[in-house]
């Protein structure tokens, strides 16, 4: 009997009802009220946040923003910059039953402007030093107000049930027209599984986060699950640069590291690192890590690094802990509590309830829609939503295979797969072989048009000087498959990359005809 990729090992522990995102993220301090929950750490004076500060804060900006007449539903949209105010305003709004919708302070002012078209916000809250948009007066939140509704009286949390809309997070797409993903409250509860699937999260742990404030990947994973469990989040202050931060790891003990590939990369230009006697561990999520950093990393501290892969509309869903490592080659298995799949890449579209494929098969990842995670859809894009769902399960558009244990292996982003003389090539799968070349220190690959309808394979790479392009070929024939070698190389001085360091493979495609 064949046996197909499937995984399903129970469904996790139903989330309470009533319930209110905020209350829980903030509840576990309540036993310990004067223990830290954050530190912002400076090489100066470190900033420090107890449990019992970050609670009254947080319920004081809930009664402010209701006092100001915003009222539960409606829309906050948040411009605010790498400082506390982003997460504490964050959680404010959903305590009080408002929903707001995070986003980069790097975005322009016509970026803005069509957000806001397209949401209607109440309000729209401008951090320190993040340009206002043009609106009325009446619509503001400006720095001051918003500090000042710390202290406001504190609102109490408007609880309800668990699959009602909680917040909204643009997620670039696979189009290249931004989404509003519309996330219940329940999210958060899903996010139980990573604790012991991902982080092995404990309430004495000191989680460092070296993301800035304002990235979902630091929201979730740096504040809002080590507060969930009682632990304390440790996030830089902006500026510190890598030779600092690996310094704090040692000096501030913290027990576990999360970042993207390319910090760990960069921390490891800084080699020898500091004795970091307290942590256990570190995680990576956010793109591929590739394993001759992981490999690095644990040469250099004797520690491992736990890979997790996930997208905005599930969060984290497949990852590797301590309790089940993960073989080489494979990014992790589905947590504890996911139901999971593999569905056929080629019919998937056409079938009403499409059927797993064989173990070790490529094809499209995809998760239960029942997941309390997953996304209640595309705000204003009931079309899109359908797109994304066949049968029981949402598509995530990832390509991987899943071996007999439930291992995955990632092999790119469906539309980001390579055709090349009919066979689909990863183009993970021929970066990992560029990137063991000693003189390139950054390569992406993609499919680019040399002539209408004519596809081939281009590696473009990140040097301090031009490689030729008949060496770099005979490197890549004598670890690849033809069909998988690239035709074109091209030098840049930067990859194009975007806010969370992710390659931008459609950019690239557009380059090839621009470069030389």
């Amino acid at each position: 009997m064949v046996k197909i990729s499937l995984f399903d090992e129970g469904p996790c522990a139903p989330c309470p009802s009533p319930f209110n995102l905020a209350e829980y993220v903030l509840s576990a301090g309540l036993a310990h009220p004067d223990k830290p929950a954050l530190e912002i750490l400076s090489p100066e004076d470190s900033e420090v946040w107890p449990h019992a500060a970050l609670r009254r804060a947080v319920t004081g900006i809930a009664g402010g923003l209701l006092a100001r007449g915003i009222r539960p539903g409606e829309i906050l949209l948040l411009r605010i910059g790498n400082t506390v105010d982003f997460p504490l305003t964050f959680l404010g709004a959903i305590a009080a039953g408002i929903v707001p919708v995070p986003t980069s302070a790097q975005l322009t002012g016509a970026e803005v402007a069509a957000m806001i078209e397209e949401l209607d916000p109440a309000a729209v809250t401008c951090g320190q030093g993040v340009e206002p948009p043009d609106l009325a007066p009446g619509r503001l939140i400006l720095p001051q107000e918003l500090a000042e509704m710390r202290d406001h009286p504190p609102a109490t949390f408007e609880m309800g049930a668990p699959d009602r809309l909680a917040y909204i997070i643009y997620t670039s797409g696979t189009s290249g027209r931004p989404r509003a993903v519309m996330h219940a409250h329940r999210a958060i509860w899903a996010r139980r599984m990573m604790w012991s699937g991902w982080y092995d999260l404990r309430a004495d742990d000191r989680l460092l986060h070296a993301g800035a404030f304002n990235w979902t990947y630091t929201l979730g994973t740096g504040l809002c699950d080590p507060w969930a469990i009682g632990a304390t989040a440790l996030i830089p202050a902006e500026g510190v640069d890598r030779a600092t931060l690996a310094r704090m790891l040692a000096d501030h003990r913290a027990t576990i590291f999360a970042a993207a590939p390319g910090v760990y990369r960069q921390l490891l230009k800084h080699a020898p690192l500091p004795d970091m006697p307290a942590q256990r561990h570190g995680l990576s999520a956010g793109e591929k890590l590739p394993a001759r950093v992981r490999d690095a990393w644990q040469r250099e501290t004797g520690r491992p690094v736990f890979e997790a892969l996930g997208m905005s509309e599930v969060s984290t869903f497949i990852s590797s802990c301590p309790y089940t490592p993960a073989p080489e080659g494979t990014t992790g298995r589905p947590q504890r509590g996911r139901r999971v799949a593999v569905l056929p890449a080629d019919d998937t579209a056409t079938q009403a309830q499409p059927t797993p494929v064989p173990v070790n098969t490529p094809g499209i990842l995809a998760i239960s829609r029942d997941d309390p995670g997953l996304m209640l859809g595309y705000r204003g894009a009931p079309e899109d939503t359908a797109a994304r769902f066949r049968g029981e399960w949402f598509l995530t558009g990832d390509m991987v295979q899943m071996d007999e244990r439930g291992f995955i292996t990632y092999l790119g982003r469906d539309d980001d797969m390579m055709n090349a003389g009919g066979y689909r090539v990863s183009p993970l799968e021929v970066e990992a072989v560029l990137a063991t070349h000693p003189d390139i220190h950054a390569v992406a690959a993609a499919a680019v048009e040399v002539k209408p309808d004519t596809f081939v394979i281009a590696a473009f790479y990140e040097s301090d000087h031009d490689l030729a392009e008949d060496e770099l070929a005979r490197f890549c024939a004598e670890r690849l498959a033809r069909y998988k070698c690239p035709r074109i190389f091209r030098r840049l001085d930067h990859l194009p990359r975007g806010a969370n360091n992710k390659i931008r493979r459609a950019e690239l495609r557009a380059l090839y005809g621009k470069t030389p």
